[in-house]
């Protein structure tokens, strides 16, 4: 289970905090997302999670212990808005292979045939696949890493609807493995996939009391 407690977040460019007090939970198995306009600090809170940056207090804790950076790094996959802008691989095999120490090319292929990519070449670039499959390539890369905790930065972003139901699907048959995270200014589109809802306002994390108040 992952548990922040009383994360603050106030980096020295501005003028308020932009994490204050923020506390939830989010169990093994559970799909849940955080709400909220650009600039409240959604992308933030992913990055202290997955440890691209610290917080200037509270603590993120997994099943009890609290965790470093290097030990969230471990733990958790995070799938950028734009995972296409952070693809360093020429090809999108050597796109998956990036940070493995060992490329099991049998579970590449199980991977990418779960993220609907079975048919791809190895030999393709990254930036000459649709927007969906961009994101599907990003998602197998993290799958391939095998997180506790998979975290979502904006997942349908971009994308029109019919890539965007194709994309909510995947997510459907990925939540239940393991701890899922979103965070949208949509979330009215994931009311199927998950079970809890907060809002981020103002740095502050608020409960949602239904997904289609929006």
């Amino acid at each position: 289970m992952l548990e922040l407690q009383n994360l603050s977040y106030h980096p020295a460019t501005a003028a308020s905090p932009v994490l204050q007090q923020v506390s939830l939970q989010l169990a093994s198995g559970e799909a849940a997302l955080v709400a909220g306009r650009s600039g409240s600090g959604k992308t933030t809170l992913l990055e202290l999670i997955s440890g691209l940056a610290e917080p200037d207090g509270g603590r993120i804790l997994w099943n009890g212990e609290v965790l470093t950076a290097r030990q969230r790094r471990w733990l958790c996959g995070l799938v950028f808005q734009f995972p296409e802008r952070h693809f360093l691989g020429l090809s999108v095999g050597q796109e998956l292979r990036l940070g493995q120490r060992r490329f099991d090319s049998e579970r590449a292929s199980r991977v990418l045939q779960q993220v609907g990519l079975g048919e791809i070449s190895l030999q393709q670039a990254p930036e000459r696949l649709s927007g969906g499959q961009q994101r599907r390539l990003s998602l197998a890369v993290q799958l391939l890493r095998d997180p506790k905790l998979l975290l979502l930065d904006e997942p349908t972003a971009g994308l029109d609807w019919t890539v965007r139901d194709e994309v909510l699907e995947l997510l459907q048959q990925l939540a239940g493995e393991r701890a899922l995270l979103i965070v949208t200014h949509e979330p009215e589109l994931f009311a199927g996939l998950v079970q809890r809802a907060w809002r981020l306002e103002r740095g502050h994390l608020l409960t949602m009391p239904s997904l289609g108040m929006g």
